[in-house]
């Protein structure tokens, strides 16, 4: 079976990265990006992949949301007891990466991974829509069931008996922290010579750039 895949092409050209305009630091930098971003009305531009890799090694890739960034930090929320959250627990590194295709641009973040929390875990759980804190309680993440049906059918039990009553968060669903270790910047460039910035944390708790090859 052939294809034309291999001919498929974009020239990135819209902007420049450079050195001398980046902020010192990565966290700084990111929310500089980031602001742009939002201006932007990129759609669902929190959605980012996470890779994680268990006791075995074998590495595993999910899109989930971010839904809270600091100078600790980048937070998002699931099932501890899912695939991700036990190769999380045994071996607690994770990779993010954001591609906003719009401003051709990318960041790559490299972090060691703690759960958050519970408070903070039961503040972001509260403000969820009912549905989604229902759903949160009827879906066994990650596990295998019996069918689309199963899933509906307990879904709408759980929700009428919830009908008249809050529901409590789950002791098996929070939020995660990546702290970042390695963050990198990209942007898009023609003939494929792209920018690519990178800032490591150094053993005193300040961030190095680097410039990297395309």
């Amino acid at each position: 079976m052939k294809s034309n895949i291999a001919h498929l092409r974009q020239e990135y050209s819209r902007q420049t990265l450079n050195e001398n305009e980046v902020a010192e630091d990565a966290m700084v930098q990111f929310d500089k990006w980031w602001q742009e971003v939002v201006a932007s009305e990129i759609y669902e531009a929190n959605a980012m992949t996470l890779a994680t890799a268990g006791s075995d090694g074998f590495p595993s890739a999910r899109t989930v949301l971010l839904k809270e960034y600091s100078v600790d930090g980048f937070k998002f929320f699931t099932n501890y007891n899912s695939f991700k959250g036990i190769q999380l627990a045994e071996n607690p590194k994770a990779c993010l990466l954001f591609f906003w295709k719009e401003l051709e641009r990318q960041v790559r973040i490299t972090g060691l991974v703690s759960k958050v929390p519970d408070q903070e875990s039961d503040e972001y759980f509260y403000s969820r829509p009912h549905q989604s804190q229902v759903g949160a309680v009827a879906s066994p993440q990650s596990q295998i069931i019996k069918s689309r049906d199963w899933l509906d059918d307990h879904y709408e039990l759980l929700l009428n008996e919830a009908k008249n009553t809050s529901v409590k968060r789950p002791a098996h669903w929070g939020g995660y922290n990546v702290k970042p270790v390695i963050i990198e910047f990209w942007q898009g460039r023609t003939s494929r010579l792209h920018d690519r910035l990178q800032y490591s944390l150094n053993d005193e708790g300040k961030w190095q750039i680097v410039r990297l090859a395309p």
